[in-house]
């Protein structure tokens, strides 16, 4: 399968399969093997300090750790380029969430926000990846560090 088809599989899986990223509203702005950006906007059922009205904690960690484990996807598509869409969904099956750090380095003020995602190593068992999270005026809200089973 190509790995355009790849990837828009991997968007509807985001975007449309997995309930919590629905509630949330993760839309994917941009997907490709080298760069993920997702985004969402923000909405007062959203809000984790009610006096600031700023965005919730673990509204900006589940998007981070879904903005990892895409990274952690497309390194292993990479991985096995030319393998069969068997062989790759099956990999893909087991990718799960070992670990992630999330820096909270402002408060989640803004319109909207966009995670971004890179890898930092993809290897057969584990992948490492880096994600970053900024407001609609590009300023940097949260940055993490997530671990992922690939293998």
């Amino acid at each position: 399968m190509p790995t355009e088809k790849l990837l828009q599989l991997l968007k509807e899986i985001t975007e449309e399969k997995i309930p919590f990223n629905k509630l949330i509203g993760m839309k994917i702005e941009t997907l490709d093997l080298d760069k993920i950006g997702i985004r969402f906007e923000m909405r007062p059922e959203l809000v984790g300090n009610f006096t600031r009205g700023n965005l919730h904690g673990g509204v900006i960690s589940s998007v981070l750790d879904v903005t990892g484990g895409m990274v952690a996807w497309t390194g292993i598509m990479k991985k096995m380029e030319g393998q069969s869409f068997d062989e790759i969904s099956e990999r893909f099956n087991k990718i799960g969430t070992i670990d992630i750090r999330v820096d909270y380095l402002r408060p989640g003020l803004g319109e909207y926000f966009i995670a971004t995602g890179s890898t930092l190593r993809t290897g057969n068992k584990v992948s490492v990846t880096r994600m970053e999270l900024h407001n609609d005026k590009g300023i940097l809200i949260a940055v993490g560090t997530g671990t992922y089973v690939v293998g």
